[in-house]
Parts: structure tokens; sequence; C-alpha cells
């Protein structure tokens, strides 16, 4: 048995005071919308007690799928560092970079530099894409997403050849039938997951690629609300699966801070997955707050996971 605990677009504040220079491009409507909204939506101390619950539940690992920055200044660099101690050793922890950490041309070379150790993969390389890490049957695929964009616009894109590479490594992991994989990605990875201006706009390929090759789980964050969607694979339907913002403060329940705890096991049939929702809570304080059915992945007669009510 396997539990790892997924969060995602904590938004790390506060937002330092940018100079005057640093505000000469994209940044500053970023950080109008910081002063204007999202300062009081994104809410530290509960983050804090998120990731305090987090600890509690004591899983075997933690993935966080982007998003510590607001704006992409470098204080927030050494913030981002400081939040993925909090997490963990990064043995431990696993991260992938989302739109808002490469803001602007720089952004993103500049955080990988700052938590590298938290994107090392198995062969030893630090900040490169994709790069996998095995804890026994379980594999964990990080994949970036993370471009600069124009104003406005929060897209993100795989590439043409990282995504073969994330090919080449899952098809040859599927060969295991021990090994499950998990897929990590910020931006939602299915066409229509996300309205244009804010999707992968290469998720067409993406999914040609899962058709090919499958997966056993996609984690991602970006929409800040929790979701379940289904990508197509070559042994049955592959779960992908969103979370809200780990430090939202607002908005309806779906909404509000909030990560999943998953468990993966096995028995004869083939591996089973159950997960737990655990944020803010409507009393205001932050625990469990309902589990999703389990699903048998690799079954694809099997009824394709659902809520459980």
């Amino acid at each position: 048995m396997f539990r790892i605990a997924h969060l995602t677009d904590p938004h790390v504040g506060p937002l330092p005071r940018p100079r005057l220079k640093q505000l000469l491009s994209k940044r500053l409507t970023g950080w109008y919308n910081w002063r204007r909204s999202r300062q009081d939506l994104h809410d530290m101390e509960l983050l804090a007690e998120l990731v305090a619950d987090i600890h509690a539940q004591k899983p075997d690992h933690i993935t966080c799928t982007g998003d510590t920055c607001n704006i992409g200044l470098p204080d927030e660099w050494e913030t981002s560092r400081v939040f993925l101690e909090s997490l963990g050793d990064p043995a431990c922890v696993t991260f992938v970079p989302g739109n808002h950490d490469a803001y602007v041309r720089g952004s993103l070379e500049g955080l990988l530099k700052k938590v590298a150790p938290w994107t090392r993969g198995d062969d030893g390389r630090e900040a490169v894409f994709p790069y996998l890490r095995r804890y026994g049957s379980i594999a964990i695929l990080g994949l970036s997403s993370a471009i600069p964009t124009l104003p406005f616009v929060a897209s993100g894109r795989v590439g043409s050849k990282q995504t073969k590479a994330a090919e080449e490594m899952l098809g040859q992991l599927g060969r295991d039938p021990s090994c499950f994989r998990i897929v990590l990605i910020h931006h939602p990875p299915h066409v229509g997951g996300a309205e244009p201006g804010r999707n992968l706009t290469d998720a067409k390929r993406f999914e040609a690629m899962i058709r090919r090759v499958g997966a056993e789980l996609i984690l991602h964050g970006h929409n800040h609300v929790g979701s379940l969607a289904h990508l197509e694979g070559p042994r049955g339907p592959v779960p992908v699966i969103g979370a809200p913002s780990a430090s939202a403060r607002g908005g309806t329940l779906t909404h509000k801070a909030g990560y999943h705890l998953f468990t993966i096991d096995r028995d004869e049939t083939g591996f089973l997955l159950q997960a737990e929702l655990r944020g803010l809570k409507p009393d205001g304080t932050v625990g469990g707050m309902g589990m999703l059915s389990l699903a048998r992945i690799r079954q694809s007669h099997e009824k394709p996971w659902a809520p459980h009510r």
C-alpha cells in the first residue's frame, strides 16, 4: 500500500514589493490583480493548516503541481523553496511548475534553480522534464507545461520533445504489470479541460500519447477546483484528477482550499485506488471532506471512477 498527497496552486504570499523595473512587463497586470483581490483569496494561515493536516496523515509521498509563485519575482523563488521545505525532504516531495512560475521570461529558470532538488529524477538530473522517480511499484513522471505567455493568457504547452520522451518512459514502465504510473502536470491535460487562453494548447497530442501507452493516474492543478475526467488508455479509462488551490479561502465548496490523499493498493484483480478530499470545511476547520470510490485500474470493463455518495 502506498499513500500519496496531492496539492496544487498554493500561490505563496505575501507578494514581495516589486521594483518599478520589474513591473514593466506582464507582471504589472498580475500585481494589480493580486492587490485587487488575490491577496484576500489566498490565505497563508490556511495554507499552513493544510500543510499541517497533510503531515498529520503521514503520506508516503507529497506532490505539488505548480504555481508556488504569483508573478514570478526573484524574491518569490526563495519563498517557494521555503514552502517546499515545509512539505518535506526532496526525496519525499515532488514538484512540477505552473504558469505563474513561468510568468515572464526567465522566471521559470530562476525558480527551478532554487527548487531543483524537488525535481530530481532517478538519473540524478534536476529541472529536466520529463523526469522519473520510482518508489517500489510506484512510478512518478513529472512534466512541465509552464511557459511564459502574453498578458491575460495563462495557457501551457508540453511540446513534442517532452511528449515523446514521456511516451518512451510510460511505454517502458507499462511493460511491468506491477508498476503504477502517476503523471504530474500543472494544466488539465485533456481537450476542454480549461477554456481557451488557459488551456493546454497541445492537449490533443497528450491525449494521443496516453491512448498509445496509458498511465494509471494523472494529477493536475490550474483550475483551482476539484475535478474528475478520464482519458482513454490502451487498457481502459485513465483517471485525470484536479485539486483546488491549497490556499483558497473563498469560493464554493469545490473551490475552497483542499488536497487529495490517495491510497494505492493491489488485490488479485489489479490495482485499487481510493481518494479522500481533505481541506477547508464549512465550519472553518481543516479535515476530511469525503471519499471517492475505489477504482480498479487496468480493468477496462470496470465502472469508471465516480464520486461515492
